[in-house]
């Protein structure tokens, strides 16, 4: 909101810089200004800041009209949980394919998906109509959908090791006593992690997926990527007193990425019919992206200063147990989609990882980062490739 309110506000300083020509104009600017200054050169410069002024009050007023619909909208989720047949601390496994075979088999093959350890679980099980485990099961595939849950004393002091080497390695123990290898499918983070995972337990993973993943943090914008480690510095008292990055910390981080998303979102959100699908279904993504998970301090500072900041992942220095994370030494077979929209994971950083894997078969759907989960084309684009290429693992 104060991104946006910031623009806005400042539009009108804009005008004197448009008139003269000043060099402060960025390159990639200069073309579209003078295209600008030579549709205005005709109009009264006094008419032209008042069309200004309208303008941005109109945005402003469409942005809070689309919040205040928002919170007041009544869809609220009400999706019931399968079984969980594992659970450790806050985490647990829960079994969308129960009741089609038992834990001896018969079910499907087993499928452990691994969402974020910053957001939760349910953006693969949004709502009645939109939930990729529930269209799986149907599809005769038995998904786990791992819940991280919320970050409690003991996991305040986790690193990623004793995510990944630790309780990740759990579950997939519980996977396998249900007589048949997994397979894998990592969405985000959930996919670095899983990385991790399939490197050091090979023999027993069929086969790894790997969604919307990022691997070389600087190959899009270095630049961008260090301000965003950068960013950590001002939240280190927090880390050091509460042993956590706070949600909000995490929320301002994703909003640096896009200072006007939020502004857009709500503002198409306020055209909206609030009783049609498309605008249950924003509710739904929207009360998914605020209900976060903080994040433990050493998970912070691995992923921020780590991966943002030094690119531990893509020069071979991000260590689990002791040991380099490296996609070269991946042996099952391996699925990478690249969502080519995608904000939050420039196409350019997952492409590393998937020309890294050996054999690797990618994907590249034409959407962005949680459109290729819950988008009205993800079940055509993702879900559809991604159910055929699990079923055809041997």
């Amino acid at each position: 909101m104060a991104a946006t309110l910031t623009t806005l506000l400042t539009s009108p300083a804009g005008l004197p810089f448009l008139k003269s020509g000043s060099p402060l104009w960025k390159t990639a600017l200069r073309g579209r200004v003078e295209e600008l200054r030579a549709e205005v050169a005709g109009v009264d410069p006094d008419d032209f800041a008042r069309a200004v002024d309208r303008e941005m009050r109109w945005r402003f007023d469409a942005v809070l009209t689309g919040l205040e619909r928002y919170r007041s909208h009544p869809y609220r989720r009400s999706l019931a949980d399968p079984p969980t047949v594992w659970s450790e601390g806050p985490a647990r496994l829960l079994d969308y394919g129960a009741g089609r075979g038992g834990k001896g088999g018969g079910g499907g093959r087993p499928v452990m998906f691994v969402p974020s350890l910053i957001n939760r679980h349910y953006i693969l099980d949004l709502s009645e109509n939109c939930s990729l485990m529930r269209w799986m099961a149907g599809r005769g595939i038995r998904p786990l959908l791992l819940d991280w849950g919320s970050t409690g004393p003991l996991e305040r002091r986790f690193t990623l090791t004793d995510f990944v080497a630790g309780r990740l390695e759990r579950a997939l123990n519980a996977v396998l006593e249900f007589g048949e290898r997994p397979a894998l499918v990592g969405y985000c983070m959930g996919g670095l992690l899983t990385t991790a995972l399939a490197q050091r337990r090979p023999r027993d993973i069929a086969g790894l997926a790997l969604l919307a993943t990022p691997w070389d943090f600087h190959a899009d914008n270095a630049a961008a990527a260090k301000r965003t480690a950068a960013a950590l510095a001002p939240f280190e008292p927090a880390l050091d007193s509460w042993g956590e990055l706070p949600i909000d910390a995490i929320q301002a981080l994703f909003a640096m990425q896009d200072p006007l998303q939020m502004a857009n979102k709500f503002t198409k959100f306020a055209r909206m019919d609030p009783d049609g699908e498309p605008a249950r279904r924003f509710v739904a993504l929207e009360d998914w992206v605020n209900d976060g998970v903080t994040l433990p301090a050493a998970v912070a500072r691995d992923c921020l200063t780590g991966w943002y900041g030094r690119n531990d992942t893509a020069t071979g220095r991000w260590l689990i147990a002791g040991e380099a994370v490296d996609p070269r030494r991946l042996r099952p077979p391996t699925l990478v989609m690249i969502p080519e929209k995608d904000r939050i994971v420039p196409p350019r950083s997952a492409r590393a990882l998937a020309e890294a894997v050996p054999g690797a078969c990618i994907c590249n759907p034409h959407l962005g980062h949680v459109g290729m989960i819950v988008s009205a084309g993800a079940a055509a684009l993702v879900w559809e490739p991604l159910a055929d290429w699990l079923c055809n693992l041997e």
